[in-house]
């Protein structure tokens, strides 16, 4: 979501919306309603839009998701499911190392993720990608972008926008932390579907980066609902029985809150973090990785400072996984040590800080990659089997979920729908995957996953 502030000098304009006069309830018309004076926005005064905003679910859980994309599908295989019995043509070059829970061996280059894996769960055997096509929409959505309802199914990050919110006035509920990328997919934070653009994710990186603050203008200007109300590109307001506005501008609530409050600025501003606590993390690179996005382990941290500020759902974007070449020389001396430690980093932070029972951690890819390495030492998609790492979230930590067969190419054991961990990420915000239900533009109420439950074995 992008904010623009055309303000202008004059300091007491009237603007008027024309059009046809419609009486309400209240004895107003629709077009008196809209006139917009210099006193208040639309007849509510600044307490009365936070009052809103806690009605639609602000401060009622601090329970939040971070959500980790990595872009292109990773090797499967090459970190949690190493299988050292298959042929040299599909073993690899890597080794494993044991971890903190017996038993338990994942690839050597993630050494402090392997030591913390009393606080984590590899699952092993994620089904459910509908091809072998590069796309972010199953990993946000738990369902195939083959069949969608007219505006599409919105993804997690715009359904907790639109069901809970924020739990912090001025932190947005939804923020995205990938700047665009050149294949579109990997740079989407989550599309908000048929709930429309008010529940995009706020995306800071980049080109609105500039309009976080408020510049020379004073709080006191801000206040002037014609200045204020003529910066929004999008300006509704629907007026009830009683005639109180009804569903305020879901932009409108969070400029206001960004504007007038410097939590947002706060929470994205990784100077003011301990820099004991920046070094664990690493910096990584800011750039796109190729077309991919970056592998920017400060974004781990920032995540966490969001959802700490209030956010109740971040998505980023890490890497280029699609290591069709070169895949063990790009694993090892890039990306897999880049993700063991900025996710490590960000685990740890969460217990450290008392968040690991209320903030679920979710990393995967679209799919897995091909048991037989490829002759450029690649490894191509592989939509059968994939995998994920969970953590956090009050779930049942120090385990392994699945199993696959000898090459690594098929479920053996308990195949995993990316559903079902959509509906359990959703249980543990509070919210029953199976009975909520959130209308289409049709009318229609649509439940949050297909039927999937949440996963026994985590809740």
């Amino acid at each position: 979501m992008k904010i623009r502030y055309g303000l202008e000098h004059r300091e007491k304009l009237m603007l008027s919306i024309y059009g046809q006069p419609q009486r309400l309830c209240s004895g107003l018309s629709r077009r008196e309603m809209l006139t917009i004076g210099a006193l208040g926005v639309g007849g509510l005064a600044l307490p009365d839009l936070l009052r809103a905003e806690a009605k639609q679910g602000l401060g009622k859980s601090r329970k939040a998701v971070i959500m980790i994309y990595l872009c292109g599908a990773p090797p499967h295989q090459d970190m949690f499911d190493l299988k050292m019995d298959a042929p040299a043509e599909i073993r690899g070059e890597f080794q494993p190392i044991e971890t903190s829970v017996p038993g338990v061996q994942i690839c050597e280059h993630m050494p402090r993720l392997a030591k913390m894996m009393d606080k984590l769960v590899p699952i092993r055997t994620m089904v459910g990608s509908p091809n072998g096509n590069h796309d972010s929409f199953i990993c946000y959505t738990g369902r195939s972008f083959d069949r969608q309802p007219p505006g599409g199914w919105p993804s997690l990050g715009s359904t907790l926008s639109k069901l809970q919110g924020s739990t912090t006035p001025g932190i947005p509920p939804f923020v995205g932390l990938s700047p665009r990328a050149g294949h579109p997919p990997y740079g989407s934070p989550g599309h908000p579907g048929f709930l429309g653009p008010a529940h995009s994710a706020f995306r800071p990186n980049g080109e609105g980066q500039a309009d976080l603050t408020l510049g020379g203008i004073t709080v006191d200007r801000l206040g002037d609902r014609k200045h204020l109300l003529s910066g929004f590109d999008r300006l509704r307001r629907e007026v009830d029985a009683s005639g109180k506005l009804d569903g305020l501008d879901a932009f409108t609530q969070q400029a206001l809150g960004i504007l007038t409050t410097s939590k947002l600025a706060e929470a994205l501003d990784v100077s003011k973090e301990d820099p004991k606590i920046r070094e664990r993390y690493g910096k990584g690179f800011p750039q796109n990785y190729g077309d991919g996005a970056p592998r920017n382990q400060e974004h781990f941290l920032i995540a966490r400072r969001l959802v700490e500020a209030g956010a109740r759902c971040v998505t980023l974007n890490f890497g280029r996984w699609d290591f069709h070449s070169q895949n063990f020389s790009e694993f090892k001396n890039t990306h897999g040590p880049q993700f063991d430690q900025g996710m490590a980093a960000l685990v740890q932070d969460l217990h450290e800080r008392g968040l690991d029972q209320d903030v679920s951690v979710v990393a995967w890819g679209e799919f897995g990659r091909t048991p037989v390495i490829n002759k450029e030492a690649g490894r191509d998609h592989w939509p059968q089997v994939g995998c994920a790492l969970l953590a956090g979230g009050g779930m049942k930590m120090g385990q392994v979920i699945g199993a696959t067969d000898r090459l690594g190419g098929e479920p053996v054991n308990r195949p995993v729908h990316f559903g079902e961990v959509l509906a359990t990420l959703y249980q543990r915000l509070g919210l029953d995957p199976n009975k909520t239900t959130i209308r289409d533009l049709a009318g229609r109420p649509q439940y949050l996953v297909d039927g999937h439950k949440p996963m026994a074995e985590l809740v």
